[in-house]
């Protein structure tokens, strides 16, 4: 059996990032305060990879306009992402921080390490302002991610954040109807 990670706080970490042509440092500090993604991938220069970072780029700003910053990580070194962004066109248009996890223990926080093989499975996870994980999706190697499905639960754990008493039912889409929990509703959905 695996223990939840969901409702925990990130446990503390510091890393080095490549982001917008700097190396930045990153520390589980900068995520409190806002809402947070992190994205774990296997690895740079491989092949579904740069197909998910790719994607991710592409709804960044959206993100960014929900107050969400963005995170991608990998056991690759920062000098590796800065490697991958300067040759692929691809990881190229990328404008999140690309975090350098080559020692695992990020990986390994979020329980998402391949031990054997040095590498970390696809997760992600929604953390809160308060440093909570409150989206935790994990994938095998070779299924990549939607990021327009990431989108939907965002605004999912916002609106529930925000609506204190109410949850969002399956395929929810902001605007539509959400439930309020109560003995009323039992047996009648």
């Amino acid at each position: 059996m695996f223990p939840t990670i969901i409702n925990t706080k990130v446990q503390p970490f510091k890393a080095t990032a490549y982001h917008n042509g700097d190396f930045i440092d990153v520390s589980d500090t900068d995520l409190l305060g806002k809402w947070s993604v992190i994205m774990f991938y296997p690895a740079d220069f491989t092949f579904v990879c740069p197909t998910e970072l790719g994607d991710m780029a592409d709804h960044y700003a959206q993100l960014q306009e929900m107050g969400v910053e963005v995170y991608s990580v990998s056991t690759d070194t920062h000098f590796t992402h800065k490697a991958w962004h300067d040759t692929s066109d691809t990881i190229g248009k990328i404008q999140y921080p690309m975090i350098g996890d080559p020692t695992g223990k990020i990986s390994r926080n979020f329980g998402v390490m391949i031990e054997e093989d040095g590498l970390a499975l696809r997760g992600t996870f929604v953390i809160n302002p308060e440093g909570e994980i409150k989206v935790a999706e994990l994938h095998d190697l070779g299924i990549g991610r939607s990021a327009k499905e990431l989108l939907r639960k965002v605004q999912a754990a916002q609106y529930v954040a925000e609506h204190d008493g109410e949850v969002c039912p399956a395929a929810w889409q902001p605007g539509e109807a959400t439930l309020s929990p109560s003995l009323d509703l039992v047996g009648k959905i």
